[in-house]
């Protein structure tokens, strides 16, 4: 099987969407021999921030001198992103083995109409990966929601919620409290949780926790302070159970400073089951974590800004850090939304820090029409181009040195951008 072909075969399984549950991928599991039963996990839920989390913990951990697979998903540029090892992303070579692995499987059961997700097969693939790399530890990012997410059938050292705001309210339901709910379903019983929720959320998770006798720490903003910085790295003090930890990180953004404290809250229980990790591990590890395509600056004068922000809470989130981390004269907004997610809000909460509008799509099914998105932000005026390379030129071409680019509204538009913007970086 060549890589195009394996990469085809995965990506058929799409239309058949999400399918919440974990019968599925335990059948895949158990063929496989329980991969995931092999070495020490993490495992990493909420609404905003896991990415950042997995990343620092992963890159922790990597710093002590252990060997740490880290999965999460979706991917910004290319499949084999979502598996990566010592910081190095799987090769084409051994997804064609590992899907050469699990295909068998799934043929199985799609025989017995039991047909298995996108998700589910990638998930399978990981926990394979992790174990044929004989990995000391692997942190695991959370899909969609929790109790009945694919990645849901590991027994993690620590848990993590980051937090939970309004998301997927067509699978996870309706209000806080019942997303919330989906999302405490990774906590296990005795296994120590670590979340920054608050208010209904939180009472939510402080529910579960106690149902499952699992020690909880919640992490709030007297955790953390910023103490410095620049657009190359900021300065974060974080106040743990166990001492005080600084550390500078290049990831942008004051939030995270909540990602930081959730990421060394983890790393404190891991120190108290026996992990060794040491302070300059700790800030090493920090030091070194990067995460493309979430809050990165590929640009200067003007300042090139890409952030996947993709739901609401992801756009205060970016709307604040421009505020906040940035001096600029005009903000030119290059912007590309899924049909399926909260644009207008979306919109009203970006809208009014942006001079400049310019509306595009992704070449996903799910991008909405740039025509419509212009819609949303009258009575200002947008530009409308039909693709992500187009908007990021014309924005370049009306940009002056003291202005930023901001290019966000889903993970596909940054994707593209991303790619294109690297491609053509001797231009930016």
């Amino acid at each position: 099987m060549r890589y195009d072909e394996a990469i085809t075969w995965l990506y058929s399984f799409e239309k058949f969407g999400i399918k919440l549950g974990l019968d599925r991928i335990e059948f895949i599991c158990k063929k496989l021999g329980n991969p995931q039963n092999n070495y020490k996990t993490v495992h990493v839920g909420g609404t905003n921030g896991k990415g950042s989390v997995c990343k620092f913990i992963g890159s922790i951990l990597n710093s002590a001198g252990y060997t740490v697979g880290v999965y999460t998903s979706p991917h910004i540029q290319r499949f084999s992103e979502r598996f990566v090892i010592d910081n190095d992303e799987i090769s084409e070579i051994e997804i064609v083995l590992l899907v050469e692995k699990v295909k068998p499987i799934v043929e199985e059961m799609i025989k017995n109409d039991n047909i298995p997700t996108f998700f589910e097969i990638t998930t399978a693939m990981a926990f394979e990966y992790f174990y044929d790399k004989k990995v000391d530890y692997a942190v695991i990012e959370v899909g969609l929601g929790g109790r009945f997410d694919a990645t849901n059938i590991i027994n993690p050292l620590v848990s993590v919620i980051t937090n939970v705001t309004l998301e997927h309210q067509d699978r996870l339901g309706k209000t806080i409290q019942e997303i919330a709910f989906e999302k405490a379903g990774i906590i296990k019983e005795n296994i120590p949780v670590i979340t920054a929720a608050e208010n209904n959320a939180l009472d939510v998770i402080k529910k579960k926790a106690y149902e499952k006798n699992a020690s909880l720490t919640v992490v709030d903003k007297n955790f953390w302070e910023k103490t410095g910085g620049n657009l190359d790295f900021q300065n974060f003090t974080v106040h743990g159970k166990l001492k005080d930890y600084f550390v500078k990180t290049q990831l942008p953004g004051i939030f995270q400073g909540e990602n930081l404290a959730l990421s060394l809250m983890c790393v404190e229980a891991l120190q108290i089951k026996g992990v060794y990790i040491t302070d300059e591990n700790i800030k090493e590890g920090v030091e070194k974590a990067t995460n493309p395509g979430r809050m990165e600056i590929l640009g200067f004068e003007p300042i090139i800004l890409i952030d996947g922000a993709h739901n609401m809470a992801g756009m205060q989130m970016l709307k604040d850090t421009i505020k906040k981390d940035f001096v600029y004269d005009k903000l030119i907004l290059v912007i590309g939304i899924l049909s399926d997610k909260n644009v207008k809000e979306m919109i009203e909460i970006i809208n009014p820090v942006a001079d400049t509008i310019i509306v595009t799509k992704s070449s996903n099914i799910r991008a909405s029409d740039p025509e419509t998105l212009k819609e949303f932000f009258k009575p200002k005026t947008a530009t409308v181009k039909n693709n992500v390379s187009e908007a990021i030129e014309y924005a370049k071409k009306i940009a002056k040195k003291q202005d930023i680019i901001v290019i966000t509204g889903s993970l596909f538009t940054v994707g593209e951008a991303r790619d294109y913007l690297v491609k053509n970086s001797e231009k930016c």
